[in-house]
């Protein structure tokens, strides 16, 4: 994760569910407090799972598991993994939330197949039907390329697991974060 920058280069530094993808999470931070300036402030928005993520859930866990699978998702990380990893980065936190929160419609409203909407038609019964059907004529006929049909259902999954995980509140795409790098090391 070495960037090629100097040290203390940059006066700002944010990202939008980036992170979320790193393996190492502190080590990711480290590299982001290496190249911020002191004094300077990082912010992000992370998919992480809530303090309602029981690991001992069964369903829990298989929610984990569609959304990692269909997000790409190595392994996610709770909201308090995120702070400790930024402290042991060396950051200081100023404010975080899960902007979810704010919200009165939820943020996986987009995905939900019961909400009979124009702008998520894809999402309920006879829109994934027609969606399946076109996607698999138009893979036999070659103007898909191969194995459309199965990443149309592997997305599926994933937004359906999302719905689930919104639903159940244990995961969030909008963990907000605000954190400085201190002046000094002292």
């Amino acid at each position: 994760m070495d960037m090629p920058f100097p040290d203390n280069t940059f006066d700002a530094i944010y990202a939008i569910e980036a992170t979320s993808y790193a393996t190492d999470l502190v080590a990711c931070y480290k590299e982001i407090c290496r190249v911020l300036k002191p004094g300077q402030c990082f912010a992000s928005y992370e998919l992480c799972l809530t303090d309602h993520f029981d690991p001992r859930n069964k369903k829990h866990q298989n929610i984990k598991a569609d959304i990692e699978l269909g997000s790409g998702l190595l392994d996610t990380r709770t909201t308090s993994q995120c702070l400790e990893a930024l402290k042991l980065a060396g950051f200081e936190v100023v404010w975080e939330r899960d902007r979810s929160l704010d919200s009165e419609v939820p943020w996986y409203v987009t995905f939900d197949a019961w909400k009979l909407a124009i702008s998520n038609s894809r999402s309920i019964g006879i829109g994934r039907c027609i969606a399946r059907s076109m996607i698999s004529i138009l893979e036999f006929v070659r103007l898909l390329p191969a194995g459309s049909s199965k990443v149309h259902s592997f997305l599926e999954r994933d937004g359906d697991a999302l719905v689930e995980g919104g639903r159940e509140k244990i995961f969030t795409p909008m963990y907000f974060f605000l954190a400085r790098k201190p002046l000094s090391k002292s």
